[in-house]
């Protein structure tokens, strides 16, 4: 992900638009839609997609996340069932997309190069 789109991301977030609560939003001036994570997880995001990588930082409860596209990973059983997909939310930052409310068990982003 480019740094502008980093900070498109950032500028969204700042804005109020990745909060807590409710079904999926969608940002029209970023052209981002943004996925609730399950209720009440903190939830960690890695360097990579699989849980070898190191912990980068922790998501609070009620974050919503804009995914940029989806890799292939160790699989994880979460809320939202069992999956070896992981969602790319920033540079270098992946979440497990079984604790994703995507409303799908397959990609609906492209895969990362």
């Amino acid at each position: 992900m480019s740094a502008e789109r980093v900070e498109e991301v950032k500028e969204a977030a700042e804005a109020g638009v990745a909060t807590a609560g409710g079904a999926v939003e969608t940002q029209a001036a970023a052209g981002l839609t943004y996925y609730p994570i399950a209720p009440g997880v903190r939830l960690n995001v890695r360097s990579g997609p699989a849980t070898s990588y190191p912990i980068v930082k922790v998501l609070p409860e009620g974050t919503r996340v804009p995914i940029f596209c989806q890799s292939p990973g160790t699989s994880v059983t979460g809320p939202y069932g069992t999956t070896n997909i992981w969602d790319n939310i920033a540079d270098s930052q992946f979440v497990s997309d079984a604790y994703v409310r995507t409303g799908s068990d397959g990609y609906i982003a492209p895969r990362c190069d």
